[in-house]
């Protein structure tokens, strides 16, 4: 009953440790939370580090889709510019054609016009010279005509005025050949006439015939005295000089009618001269020479056919017509 009881054991050291795990756990838990803290504060950090990258990523790409879009606005502009500069390369393509077109028909049109006009020129002036040889007889102003117009002919191109030229040289070459001109040659030939009669004696001697006179001098005697012409004219002096200004005048219409070109005028006024010759002049060979030569004044024609003449305006007309 007295047994010695052992002494209880210490009591602050049985606080000591649960105090001191207490402690760890709890500087453990503050610790940790602490870490978790600061880790949670890292994530935060990195989460609001990626939203700002995020951010920034995607503005950079709201960046470049806006450039995109710029970009691919700026190729679709370049390429409507591109189609409507082919476009207008293509108009500016088909206006130079049009152009060389239109320019090549007006070359044509001036060349063609420029031809009508010398053919024109070539027309009037063959008339001109048809009208000078059939109206006047100037061979020297129809030459001078015909001259021009082949000058004229000269500068016109194509083949089909080969013949056109040839016919005008063969119309050249017949009015060449008319000399000085048919009516030209008449009038000198009438005034050379007109002075030959000038040496015509008005009368001639007596032939000294000792013949008897014919039987009917010897019955007519008693009645009527028989003067010969040859011995003695039968106009006085004042009749001849009225009869010798009737010839001169006829003559002058003889001359007037060869200007005119009028063959029956012409013929008219020599048939008269050749009616007054006999009163003027007795028979002499003097005076059949010039009745002779009055004869062959009056064969000549005033206008001679010429086939080749006007056959070259003939044939331009032709042409002109059949264009």
């Amino acid at each position: 009953m007295n047994d010695m009881v052992p002494p209880p054991p210490h009591r602050p050291l049985r606080w000591i440790v649960p105090l001191a795990a207490l402690a760890v756990v709890a500087g453990g838990a503050a610790w940790g939370w602490t870490q978790w803290q600061a880790q949670q504060a890292r994530v935060a950090q990195r989460e609001a580090d990626a939203a700002v990258l995020v951010q920034g990523l995607a503005g950079s790409v709201e960046a470049l889709r806006r450039d995109q879009r710029s970009t691919s606005q700026r190729v679709q502009d370049a390429a409507a510019t591109n189609r409507v500069l082919r476009d207008e390369m293509l108009g500016l393509s088909q206006r130079n054609a049009l152009l060389e077109e239109n320019l090549a028909r007006l070359a044509d049109s001036t060349r063609h016009n420029a031809q009508a006009l010398q053919l024109e020129e070539a027309e009037l002036l063959l008339s001109q010279a048809g009208q000078r040889l059939a109206f006047a007889d100037d061979v020297d102003g129809a030459k001078r005509l015909y001259a021009l117009a082949a000058t004229a002919l000269e500068d016109v191109q194509g083949t089909e005025f080969l013949n056109l030229r040839q016919a005008l040289m063969q119309e050249r070459n017949a009015v060449d050949a008319l000399g000085p001109g048919v009516r030209a040659g008449i009038n000198q030939r009438l005034g050379s006439f007109s002075q030959s009669l000038l040496a015509l004696p008005e009368q001639i001697a007596p032939a000294t015939d000792t013949a008897a006179p014919p039987w009917w001098h010897q019955v007519l005697a008693p009645f009527v005295t028989i003067t010969p012409t040859a011995v003695q004219g039968p106009l006085t002096r004042a009749e001849r000089t009225a009869a010798w200004d009737s010839l001169q005048l006829e003559l002058t219409l003889a001359r007037a009618a060869v200007e005119r070109g009028d063959q029956a005028g012409f013929e008219q006024a020599l048939d008269r001269v050749a009616l007054w010759m006999p009163r003027l002049w007795p028979d002499s060979p003097g005076l059949r020479e010039r009745r002779g030569e009055l004869q062959q004044l009056r064969t000549q024609v005033l206008r001679p056919p010429l086939p080749e003449l006007g056959s070259t305006l003939q044939q331009l007309r032709a042409m002109r017509d059949g264009s």
